[in-house]
C-alpha cells in the first residue's frame, strides 16, 4: 500500500479537488460546459448528454481525491478529462497562430494536468515510473506561466479594467507587476531558484485574482454562467499550482534532511 504522501496532507490537494467539485456542480446544474475553457462547440454530437457526464465525473473525481483509498483513482481520472480538455484546444491554437488566446486556454488546461500528474506520481508506489517523474511533472508545470504573462502582454487593456481603482499606486503598476511575477515564477520553478517561495507566490497571485476579480463579478452577475465557470477553473488553477507548490516544498525539506543526516552522519 502506497503511504499518504505529504503533499496530500497539504491544502493544495483539497483546493484542487474543490475546483473539480465546483467544475462538476456546475455542468450538473446549468447541463453545459465551462464555457470557453472547456471548448465544446454547440454543434457537438450528444453535446448536453456528454456534459452531464463530464461533470458527474469531475464531481466524483474530486471526491475521490479527497479519500486516502481513492486519491489516485480520482487524480488519474482528473489528469485524464482536464488532457481532453486541453486536446480540443489544440487544433484551434493551430490554425490561429497569429491570435494567442486559443494558445493561452491550450496552457490553461494544461495547468490543471500537470498538477494531476504530480498528484498521481504522489500516490504511485515509489520507484514507480511516475513516481520518478514527479519532478519532471513540476517542470511541466513550470511552462504554463510563461503562457500566463504572454497573455496578459497581449490582453493588457484587459487586464487592466478588472484591476481595482483602490489598490495603489496604479492599475499599470499591478498589471506590470503581476505580469513579471508569472515570468519569474517560471523561470525559478524550471530552474529550481527560489523555487519553494516563488511557487507559493504563484499560487497566492492566482488566489488573489479570484478574490480581486472572479468573487466580485460573480456578485455583480449571479446569473451569468461565465462568471461561475470563470470561478471554477479559477479555483481550479489555484488548486493545480497549490498542488505544485507543495510538492516543491517537500521535496526542498526531503533533500534538505537528506543533507542533514548526510553532515551529521560519522
Amino acid at each position: 500500500m502506497v503511504k499518504q504522501p505529504s503533499v496530500a496532507s497539504n491544502l493544495g490537494l483539497y483546493v484542487y479537488a474543490a475546483g473539480a467539485m465546483f467544475l462538476g456542480v456546475l455542468g450538473l446544474v446549468s447541463g453545459d460546459f465551462a464555457t470557453t475553457w472547456q471548448h465544446v462547440g454547440p454543434n457537438v454530437p450528444l453535446r448536453v448528454p456528454l456534459a452531464y457526464l463530464t461533470a458527474g465525473l469531475e464531481l466524483i473525481a474530486g471526491i475521490a481525491l479527497l479519500l486516502p483509498r481513492t486519491a489516485r483513482a480520482g487524480a488519474f481520472a482528473l489528469t485524464v478529462l482536464y488532457s481532453i480538455f486541453t486536446l480540443v484546444w489544440v487544433p484551434k491554437a493551430l490554425v490561429n497562430l497569429g491570435n494567442y488566446d486559443p494558445i493561452g486556454n491550450v496552457f490553461e488546461e494544461f495547468a490543471l494536468v500537470a498538477a494531476g500528474l504530480v498528484l498521481c506520481a504522489a500516490y504511485s508506489p515509489p520507484g514507480s515510473y511516475l513516481a520518478r517523474h514527479r519532478a519532471f511533472f513540476v517542470l511541466l508545470f513550470g511552462i504554463c506561466p510563461i503562457s500566463f504573462g504572454i497573455v496578459h502582454i497581449v490582453d493588457m487593456p484587459g487586464l487592466l479594467s478588472p484591476i481595482p481603482g483602490w489598490l495603489p499606486p496604479s492599475k499599470m503598476f499591478w498589471a506590470y507587476a503581476t505580469t513579471l511575477g508569472f515570468f519569474a515564477a517560471a523561470i525559478s520553478i524550471l530552474t529550481g531558484i527560489f523555487a519553494p517561495l516563488a511557487s507559493r507566490l504563484l499560487t497566492a497571485e492566482i488566489v488573489i485574482f479570484e478574490l480581486l476579480f472572479w468573487i466580485p463579478n460573480l456578485h455583480a452577475a449571479p446569473s451569468s454562467h461565465f462568471n461561475w465557470a470563470g470561478n471554477a477553473i479559477s479555483i481550479a488553477l489555484a488548486g493545480a499550482a497549490w498542488v505544485v507548490s507543495d510538492s516543491i516544498s517537500a521535496s526542498a525539506k526531503a533533500e534538505s534532511s537528506a543533507v542533514s543526516r548526510s553532515v551529521s552522519a560519522p
